[in-house]
């Protein structure tokens, strides 16, 4: 799969509080979804399907990955 990234509009979390350290997002093509490194903003990015993507982030939502579980 080829999506183009130059164009993408990429965003971090209202959590972020601005800090570099962040994971960012962009809505792409095809309704895919970019995600990558803030730190490294010209390196790779990971492309998933949207069904993917809300799979992730309702995990996130549940508490699926927190370290204290």
């Amino acid at each position: 799969m080829n999506i183009e990234l130059s164009g993408a509009h990429w965003f971090k979390s209202s959590h972020s509080s601005g800090q570099t350290d962040c994971v960012e997002v962009a809505w792409l093509a095809g309704s895919m979804v970019g995600v990558r490194d803030s730190k490294n903003p010209s390196g790779p990015a990971l492309i998933v399907a949207p069904s993917s993507w809300d799979a992730f982030t309702a995990r996130i939502a549940n508490g699926d990955f927190d370290s204290e579980r």
